[in-house]
């Protein structure tokens, strides 16, 4: 990965007990993303990208390459930086925490 992209390549694993947090948060999700025929193309990476940015925990639903969702899962929590936390069935749960942004007005 570039040095200058948002998000680091290296991440810190997760806590069982973060894990298990968030498979639960994500039963109550609705697919918030479906992985169509174009696979893993730009824009769906850019969009899975925003999603993560945005919601933190995203819901991804293989429409097409069924198949193949476990290692395109594995790909996609790779190029986007985030935590592959669960596939179960036609879907996958991706996790990437919000980067800490410094609030207005903060200095040391």
């Amino acid at each position: 990965m570039n040095p200058e992209e948002p998000h680091p390549p290296t991440m810190e694993p997760l806590a069982n007990s973060e894990v298990r947090r968030l498979k639960s948060a994500a039963q109550r999700l609705n697919a918030t993303l479906k992985m169509g025929k174009a696979g893993l193309s730009a824009p769906f990476l850019a969009a899975m990208d925003q999603e993560l940015t945005r919601l933190e925990l995203v819901k991804l639903k293989f429409d097409d390459h069924k198949d193949e969702r476990k290692q395109m899962s594995k790909e996609i929590a790779e190029k986007t930086s985030s935590h592959l936390i669960w596939i179960v069935g036609h879907v996958a749960v991706f996790y990437r925490k919000r980067p800490v942004t410094a609030k207005v007005g903060d200095s040391d």
